[in-house]
């Protein structure tokens, strides 16, 4: 049985105003923030091997992608809509070709997740998750470099 592709969805400002390093950012400037939590995430993906999708509330009048290449996909909601409705349409369209972990700390958000067949943490959970592989990868290297 072949497995599934992995994506960690993520909602962006759940996460930057539940880590208080980021919350610190973003009262001094939005975008910092942002790319504060790209840089950490692509990290993630780095290190992880688990695709990464940031999603944040809109930045103007239509949807956009952004995607760097060896980065992860951003996604901005459309205006008058939130970041929640993205990531719950990605959920729907995506939950039986992929592996989904939704990360929100959106107590409604986490029922909807769940309800759609995707799993989730909490913005918390993210951070220990994060923590982690930052770590696992640290030995990695340690380890490969004494045996070179």
């Amino acid at each position: 049985m072949a497995t599934l592709p992995k994506f960690l969805i993520v909602d962006g400002h759940s996460v930057i105003f539940a880590w208080p390093e980021l919350r610190a950012m973003h009262n001094r400037k939005t975008f910092n923030a942002r790319s504060e939590l790209v840089k950490i995430l692509t990290g993630y993906q780095d290190h992880s091997g688990v695709r990464v999708v940031a999603v944040f509330d809109g930045q103007g009048k239509t949807a956009s992608n952004e995607s760097q290449l060896g980065g992860i996909q951003v996604f901005y909601s459309a205006s008058g809509q939130t970041a929640d409705t993205v990531i719950e349409r990605l959920v729907a369209k995506y939950v039986d070709r992929c592996d989904i972990l939704v990360a929100t700390s959106d107590h409604l958000e986490q029922e909807t997740i769940y309800a759609l067949g995707a799993q989730w943490i909490s913005a918390e959970e993210l951070h220990t998750l994060v923590s982690e592989s930052e770590k696992e990868f640290s030995r990695f290297l340690k380890d490969y470099q004494k045996k070179r």
